[in-house]
């Protein structure tokens, strides 16, 4: 049937009857309690990523498999980049993460099965790895289990959300309602009751109207004598604007953001105060963390006797933030000519190569700096 034909058919069986109201949906999902939850994992991720782990022996650094091992190749399958942020969003998310040694590589458990003990040590069963289960079970002594607090804050974001997402979706569809495009369509005359034909004048309308109200370009709407197109009264004056959702929306980054330690300043990308957000950042978040993840390793890999004997794993984070050497150039000086430093410790402070010779390793004191009772022996040229 033609669009003549619909509007122009009558019949004598009519009744009141009403045309459904046409809408166009306009429904887009919103993800933004997860978006603020990812964009905090991927900066710790991130952060974490910078610092360096340092190994030593007898108090002295030696690069061996343990620093490959974690600052450049954990498993086969992963650099230290990918191994890192999937164990900071198992830690981060889960609250706890668990990795396991196999065949001197490292991997992040997708699962696992605890049992615990107070005087003897934890067992832990059906370990899957990338959904791979290992046959065998795992001490306590043999795995690096990772537990950041005593609440998942994945479990308290979600509540909080499940109460304050709800403000949002309100607030986005009354925006939605208020600046929605309305019309009305007067007809005069009589329309069939029958229900096939009210069928076919809604679909024709729904598909038309649709066509008409979304496109994208110049649109034409046909329209006949008798039957008039009229735009009704905007509720846009109400005085509610997209700027009031993004309001919202940054409430919700502001109280993940607070779950994580995170400055909510740093995770929104503001500028104001950048350094000592960052020093806070470090302080509160990174720091913990690179500390639980340094314990664990220190008590794991290495016996009390080596460890006292100045042999361990240390995450050295000073490297995090960015370094400008010039800058450093005063303090580097005075942290050489006080004897706090070698060459080599400097080198290291503004992330370059040690130099691989003897008096690069020794330290050195300027006059100022000897015992004063060296000059009340009979002063400095004495």
């Amino acid at each position: 049937m033609g669009l003549k034909e619909l509007f122009g058919y009558t019949s004598s069986e009519t009744d009141t009857s009403s045309l459904q109201t046409v809408w166009v949906d306009l429904g887009v999902e919103y993800h933004y309690k997860n978006l603020a939850i990812q964009s905090c994992i991927n900066l710790i991720a991130n952060t974490l990523i910078r610092s360096k782990f340092r190994t030593f022996e007898k108090g002295k650094e030696k690069k061996s498999h343990n620093y490959y091992l974690f600052n450049v190749q954990p498993n086969q399958n992963q650099n230290s980049s990918e191994f890192f942020h999937e164990f900071v969003s198992k830690l981060v998310l889960e609250n706890e993460c668990l990795v396991v040694m196999q065949n001197k590589r490292l991997y992040v458990a997708e699962s696992f099965d605890v049992k615990e003990y107070a005087l003897f040590e934890n067992i832990y069963k059906n370990v899957t790895i990338k959904n791979y289960q290992l046959s065998r079970s795992f001490m306590e002594s043999e795995v690096f289990h990772f537990k950041l607090n005593n609440d998942r804050i994945k479990n308290v974001i979600d509540s909080m959300y499940a109460s304050y997402g709800k403000l949002l979706t309100s607030a986005m569809n009354y925006y939605k309602r208020s600046n929605a495009l309305r019309a009305k369509l007067k007809m005069r005359g009589i329309r069939s009751a029958k229900n096939e034909d009210q069928k076919k004048l809604e679909d024709m309308f729904n598909e038309q109207l649709k066509r008409f109200m979304t496109a994208e370009n110049s649109a034409v709407l046909p329209e006949q004598e008798g039957r008039e197109l009229e735009e009704m009264q905007s509720m846009s004056n109400s005085g509610r604007t997209s700027r009031d959702i993004r309001a919202i929306v940054d409430d919700i980054f502001d109280f993940v953001s607070m779950g994580f330690n995170i400055p909510k300043g740093l995770l929104k990308g503001d500028l104001a105060d950048i350094e000592g957000q960052t020093d806070n950042f470090l302080m509160f978040c990174i720091e913990p963390i690179a500390e639980l993840i340094e314990d664990e390793i220190n008590r794991k890999f290495y016996t009390k006797e080596e460890y006292l004997a100045r042999t361990y794993m240390k995450i050295d984070t000073s490297l995090i933030k960015y370094v400008d050497p010039v800058k450093l150039a005063n303090a580097l000086e005075k942290f050489l000519s006080s004897g706090t430093h070698s060459v080599n410790d400097n080198k290291r402070l503004i992330d370059e190569e040690p130099i691989d010779e003897p008096w690069a390793e020794e330290y050195f004191i300027t006059k100022n700096y000897e015992e004063i009772n060296k000059f009340l022996k009979g002063g400095e040229g004495k």
